[in-house]
């Protein structure tokens, strides 16, 4: 996330859902029916573009207006907001949840007409072998991979439906000849460009050129301290030490870079050498996904963690973000819960409402940490973001491998709006959601990937969830593995 000193997103959501009266809901609803408009009118507030017209003129100081009354609540003057709005990654997204607001009302989570951002799963061509491969990616780029235009035809889609990231994934995208050309083209559509890579083909050269296309943040999978860990996940001799110079020429040409592990029995107990190792790299984030037993996954589902390691984890990874010196988020939904519980007991600290954004909220910001965390709403598949694949299959996670439409084929707005898997996903009150009765099912939900992986239904609990302890015991049962939890991790417990 882009950094904005005085004024953080946390404070204009908050302040978005009170000026966001009768009126101006009308009026966004009447003259600002496209996101564009609004993204428009943000910019012409912020002085970046020019009103071509008086229309545009009247929709940018109402627009600004508005946003004003609510920041004086805040102590925010219109400088710091329209500091805040000269980013156009700001401008995509507040233009978002404004238009949100307007078409759905103020729901828990908040329902979007696009998602934040989009996982762009751009190849399945692989360098690595890695076993936990969620794409069972191939040295070699699928036979139905989308044409350059169809490429740009996506880009061109998520721009108009208001989406304000891509997430460049794979497979490992630096290997596909499409990536540069297509990157450098969403870069000038004002998307915030991200790339997910093993890192081995960074090069002092390919770091430069990810910096001169638009990426801005880097974020590097490394799964073990040392060698020996990391390459026998990996597939590769020599990934490790080939990953570390990426992390290193990335950082070097003024990428933010992330760290990012998967957690699972054969590197848990190392997750501390990885963050002190996190931190000698200067690197800005250190991220813990969620093990999913998907794709190559399922060959090592004996390595998943229990509730109890899943919950120890996310408690010392809380603790030592904490500290101050480095981002550290996990994909298990669980930690949004963890770090909301966690604030709320000191009256200070920071929360993660996903994994990949925080909010440093102070005692005297009151009840609002709940309510941002409700409003992003913990597992975000099919809600803040979906993936789109190799072939342009849409899915609402790309660790669930359920197509629910094609972007060429079926249009990306209309399978957004109305996929009927993904507006289930939406509801999180529906009796058929196994998180319905939860009093944090809007600010975790469960891990919805997980789900699907052990029971075949994306509704159903997430055995990973302390709360759901007894679901876990019962797969465990059935599968004849062992449900005993380790013993308390000393490592993790100091």
């Amino acid at each position: 996330m882009p950094e904005n000193k005085g004024f953080n997103e946390g404070e204009i959501i908050d302040y978005l859902h009170k000026v966001m009266d009768k009126k101006f809901v009308r009026y966004i609803l009447k003259e600002l029916t496209e996101v564009k408009k609004i993204e428009k009118s943000f910019a012409i507030y912020a002085g970046v573009e020019q009103p071509k017209g008086i229309r545009e003129r009247m929709h940018a100081k109402i627009v600004g207006e508005a946003i004003e009354r609510g920041a004086e609540k805040f102590g925010a003057s219109p400088e710091a907001i329209k500091k805040f709005l000269q980013d156009s990654y700001m401008r995509k997204a507040f233009a978002v949840i404004v238009r949100s607001i307007a078409e759905y009302g103020i729901t828990r989570p908040q329902r979007l007409i696009a998602p934040f951002m989009v996982v762009w799963d751009f190849t399945k061509q692989c360098n690595l072998r890695c076993k936990h491969c969620y794409a069972n990616a191939t040295p070699y780029p699928a036979p139905d991979e989308l044409t350059l235009e169809e490429k740009y035809n996506v880009v061109d889609q998520l721009d108009e439906a208001g989406v304000a990231a891509i997430s460049f994934s794979g497979g490992e995208p630096l290997t596909n000849k499409d990536f540069w050309k297509v990157a450098r083209y969403a870069s000038t559509k004002g998307f915030y460009l991200t790339i997910a890579t093993n890192g081995t083909l960074i090069s002092e050269k390919v770091a430069q050129k990810l910096k001169e296309v638009g990426i801005r943040y880097a974020e590097i999978s490394l799964d073990g301290p040392n060698p020996e860990v990391h390459d026998e996940f990996r597939g590769v001799k020599g990934a490790f030490n080939a990953a570390i110079r990426g992390i290193k020429n990335a950082k070097a040409v003024g990428l933010s870079v992330g760290i990012a592990t998967t957690a699972t029995h054969e590197n848990l107990d190392t997750i501390p050498e990885m963050i002190k190792l996190a931190r000698e790299l200067k690197v800005d984030r250190f991220i813990v996904f969620n093990f999913i037993p998907t794709g190559r996954g399922r060959d090592i589902i004996s390595e998943d963690l229990t509730p109890e390691e899943r919950e120890e984890l996310l408690k010392y990874l809380y603790k030592e973000w904490q500290k101050g010196d480095l981002q550290i988020f996990s994909t298990c939904p669980a930690y949004s819960r963890i770090s909301l519980t966690m604030t709320e007991a000191q009256q200070s600290g920071k929360v993660s409402p996903t994994h990949f954004a925080e909010m440093e909220l102070p005692a005297e910001f009151g009840g609002a940490a709940k309510a941002l965390t409700e409003f992003i709403g913990g597992c975000g598949a099919g809600r803040i973001y979906c993936s789109i694949e190799h072939n342009g299959d849409i899915q609402p996670c790309v660790f669930i491998p359920v197509k629910v439409g094609n972007v060429i084929k079926d249009g990306f707005v209309n399978v957004w709006k109305n996929s009927p898997i993904l507006n289930a996903l939406r509801d999180r009150d529906a009796k058929e959601y196994a998180c319905h009765t939860c009093p944090f099912r809007y600010v975790c939900g469960g891990c919805r990937a997980r789900a699907y992986a052990y029971h075949g239904d994306l509704l159903a609990p997430d055995p990973g969830c302390i709360i759901m302890k007894k679901d876990w015991e019962e797969i465990m049962t059935k599968m004849n593995m062992d449900t005993e939890s380790s013993s308390i991790n000393p490592v993790l417990s100091k």
